[in-house]
């Protein structure tokens, strides 16, 4: 690895730093460096909180002056909610300036670079270029598109079921793996189930990690005729942590919203497909409510409904050594499946690793590759 390799893989990892906690923006890290030392470091905290690079400027203060400043996204050039980052780095006599990628947004998108540029500050761009848009899939995808990251995740036995034929799921994977998936959850905007895992579950669907004191995602149960019981623990701490449900237009009980929305839940009406909530049309909806990460935490009707519909961004498996059988034993994806293997959702892009007992699958479509999107983004 190169020393600017280097560089920018310490701004990537203090881009991490803010996870959960910046979007709509992206996650960005930023180095200051003078003659070979770090002289200031910076990440992007929260969205509407000073950038990254403002961050690591503060941080060197006048060592900034002839120094080169690593960054894992051009540096922003327009008045949002934080005043411009390429005008502080020319104030602040950087000489020159290291870029992962170049922003997506329409507002930046090369401007911010060239500005640089002009100023006759040196720019190269492209370190750990695949490694930053990885790290801001979700940003890419929503900057350009409007929609929400799907990511879904799904629990199953080493044959592929995600219960019994009693329905009993609790618990699959081991201990770690439940962990890491209340990180996931902490890493996302909203998490989305549907009413049977609700009827059958009856989760909470929030983060209960050890001291954990970050926000709580919002959570979204897909419920066409508005079936949620109002007991359930999803309805009784919607006064605590945000909750919505996604019905039919008109096809629920308009007292029973009356007294759910008087307890904190939110109830969005969607037109139908199919005799169920229209999924398109409530991924839209979460772009205009700024949702950018959306986990999916559903039953095999909800995500064989994502994948026949090719919503679904990026797969994450967990696989448990342990096997379950029987015909009536539900798979992670239900619905009508496939007729011809041609027609199947192939992978790419898939990653393996360990947790604990199980095994974590990470997989992207290939759709999304065809697209452009995945190489792209």
């Amino acid at each position: 690895m190169s020393n600017h390799e280097q560089l920018m893989a310490r701004a990537l990892k203090l881009a991490e730093l803010g996870r959960g906690q910046t979007s709509p923006n992206p996650l960005v890290g930023a180095v200051v460096v003078k003659n070979g030392e770090i002289v200031g470091e910076g990440y992007h905290q929260r969205a509407g909180s000073p950038h990254a690079e403002i961050n690591a400027l503060r941080e060197a203060g006048e060592r900034a002056r002839d120094a080169v400043l690593y960054v894992t996204l051009e540096p922003c050039c327009h008045y949002g909610r934080t005043p411009p980052c390429t005008k502080a780095i020319i104030e602040a006599g950087i000489q020159e300036v290291i870029v992962g990628v170049t922003d997506p947004n329409p507002q930046v998108a090369g401007k911010g670079i060239r500005i640089l540029k002009e100023s006759g500050i040196k720019v190269q761009v492209g370190v750990l270029e695949e490694e930053v848009r990885r790290q801001n899939e979700a940003f890419f995808k929503y900057i350009r598109t409007k929609l929400p990251f799907v990511s879904l995740k799904a629990a199953v036995s080493l044959d592929g079921k995600i219960a019994t034929r009693s329905g009993d799921s609790k618990w699959i994977t081991g201990e770690e793996a439940r962990l890491l998936v209340h990180r996931l959850r902490a890493e996302s905007d909203a998490v989305l189930t549907g009413i049977g895992t609700v009827l059958a579950d009856d989760p909470l669907l929030n983060v209960r990690l050890s001291g954990y004191k970050g926000r709580q995602p919002l959570r979204i149960v897909v419920d066409s005729s508005l079936r949620i019981p109002e007991e359930s623990q999803l309805v009784q701490t919607a006064a605590q942590i945000p909750t919505a449900v996604a019905v039919i237009r008109g096809n629920y009980s308009r007292e029973k919203r009356e007294r759910l929305e008087a307890i904190g839940v939110d109830v969005w009406e969607l037109p139908a497909s199919e005799g169920r909530v229209d999924l398109k049309s409530l991924l839209n909806l979460l772009g205009q409510k700024e949702i950018m990460n959306l986990l999916v935490e559903a039953g095999s009707a909800i995500n064989a409904a994502l994948l026949e519909s090719r919503l679904v961004d990026k797969y994450i498996i967990f696989q448990a050594p342990l096997l379950i059988g029987g015909y009536n034993a539900p798979g992670a994806f239900g619905g009508k499946g496939f007729t011809r293997i041609k027609d199947c959702q192939r992978l790419s892009a898939v990653f393996t690793d360990r947790v604990g007992e199980d095994m974590i699958i990470t997989a992207y479509p290939e759709w999304r590759s065809e697209a452009g999107s995945q190489k792209s983004e």
